[in-house]
């Protein structure tokens, strides 16, 4: 059995899959956030959980909103903020008596979908989470790509491409520089950018109610959201030419995302031709906690 671990900024998830990705369990917890010995502790007990009700012991790999630094072995680049800096494997394993693999929760998803998924059998998947934050991850004939420091795949911290004379230099981000993928292409700053422009802060399924309705504010933030997000997967694939993107999180559940922004990377696009898929990930927003558990395949 192989347990998998999705500890998000707003929920820790787990799942327990069969050797053969059958699932046997899954449970979630509203993430402790701004404690880390609760995240700890709500970690162990989502296991308790999950082997108590399957009767088994399972290995256990953990995707987080971070990766762990190759030279401190501290996690870093986390937007949930109080997990930076601390020794995340060392602490689990003396909480939970076991060795845990830890990966960024984006290198989880391109893992998951590179494995059963949308990128199944492809060499190269560039795999993009656009929910609460927007990152990424990249696999590679199934496996993550972690880089010399720990930090491939990181899309999220790059600023947008292309910027217009009207965008920049774009709005600020926990990142510490101005817009960056993370704040534009994130549900968040989809919904941000709505609130900026009227006042009101409405959710992402709310403003794609009203942008089919032809609400002129929604299509505008809409197209605005494409635009950004075709441009900086038009830089992916200039320097990656992946095989296939996948979408991961609450936004890409917008079925529209997937015949507009072909066109919208385009213009950007270094060669004759560009047919490379983007695709919904298979496992919608559990693919993140399967690729977690897919970290012991």
């Amino acid at each position: 059995m192989r347990l998998g671990i999705d500890w998000g900024g707003t929920k820790i998830e787990i799942i327990a899959l069969s050797d053969a990705g059958a699932e046997m369990f899954r449970q979630r917890l509203d993430t402790p956030r701004d404690d880390y010995d609760g995240c700890l502790h709500a970690v162990r007990h989502l296991v308790e959980a999950a082997e108590q009700a399957t009767a088994e012991t399972g290995t256990l790999g953990l995707g987080i909103p971070g990766s762990l630094s190759p030279k401190t072995g501290l996690v870093k680049n986390a937007n949930s903020t109080w997990m930076n800096g601390k020794p995340l494997d060392k602490d689990l394993q003396a909480v939970l008596g076991r060795p845990v693999r830890i990966q960024n929760d984006a290198n989880c998803l391109a893992v998951s979908e590179a494995t059963d998924g949308a990128g199944a059998g492809e060499h190269v998947v560039h795999a993009i989470i656009i929910g609460t934050g927007c990152g990424s991850g990249i696999a590679i004939d199934g496996k993550a790509h972690l880089g010399a420091n720990g930090i491939g795949g990181e899309w999220g911290a790059i600023t947008v491409p292309w910027l217009t004379a009207e965008e920049f230099p774009g709005p600020n981000s926990w990142i510490g520089h101005k817009g960056v993928i993370d704040r534009w292409c994130s549900g968040t700053g989809f919904q941000l950018d709505y609130k900026d422009r009227t006042g009101h802060l409405l959710k992402g399924h709310e403003i794609m109610a009203l942008k089919r309705t032809g609400d002129e504010t929604a299509v505008s933030v809409y197209e605005a959201y494409v635009s950004r997000l075709g441009r900086s997967l038009a830089m992916s694939a200039n320097l990656l030419d992946p095989d296939v993107f996948v979408l991961g999180g609450g936004m890409s559940n917008i079925d529209e995302l997937y015949d507009d922004l072909p066109a919208a990377m385009l213009p950007f696009i270094f060669s004759d031709t560009f047919e490379t898929p983007i695709r919904k990930a298979v496992h919608g927003d559990s693919s993140g906690v399967r690729g977690a558990a897919w970290l012991w395949g």
